[in-house]
């Protein structure tokens, strides 16, 4: 199956709303095989600002689904959400 990266950037100011939905993110990751990697993005004071994921799953029709569905898109925590096909090289 094709990879996918997942980028996320948060709206300004939504830390809170990141805080308040993490938990719900997180077992939301852990349901399934698709996540293969998945780390937030820090800002200057190394406050979490963004999510990165890469994603296994059968084409990009899956993954902006699977996408759609993560909490913090729910809670409108994101002001971007960039989705591309993604070939590993090395790792």
């Amino acid at each position: 199956m094709p990879l996918f990266t997942v980028i996320c950037r948060d709206r300004p100011g939504a830390l809170e709303i990141r805080k308040a939905t993490r938990d719900a993110h997180l077992a939301y990751l852990g349901q399934g095989d698709a996540v293969q990697q998945a780390g937030p993005f820090l800002d200057s004071q190394g406050q979490m600002c963004g999510s990165l994921l890469v994603l296994d799953l059968p084409d990009l029709d899956a993954a902006k689904t699977w996408a759609a569905g993560d909490p913090y898109a729910a809670a409108g925590l994101f002001d971007s959400v960039t989705i591309d096909e993604w070939k590993r090289v090395i790792g």
